[in-house]
């Protein structure tokens, strides 16, 4: 979770949030108490996103 909230710039609430409205990519289960995103998910979920411009 961390690499992804660094990767997103996400919180962790945010990105379940987004899971549950079936806008994020869902973690794939390692063990009973471990998950983890696919890199090339999250990849093709951020080109997916607008850009924004500060």
């Amino acid at each position: 979770m961390p690499s992804v909230m660094q990767m997103t710039g996400l919180g962790r609430s945010t990105i379940y949030r987004l899971m549950a409205q079936q806008q994020f990519p869902c973690p794939v289960r390692l063990g009973a108490r471990a998950v983890a995103w696919r890199r090339s998910e999250l990849d093709v979920w951020s080109q997916t996103r607008p850009a924004t411009s500060h």
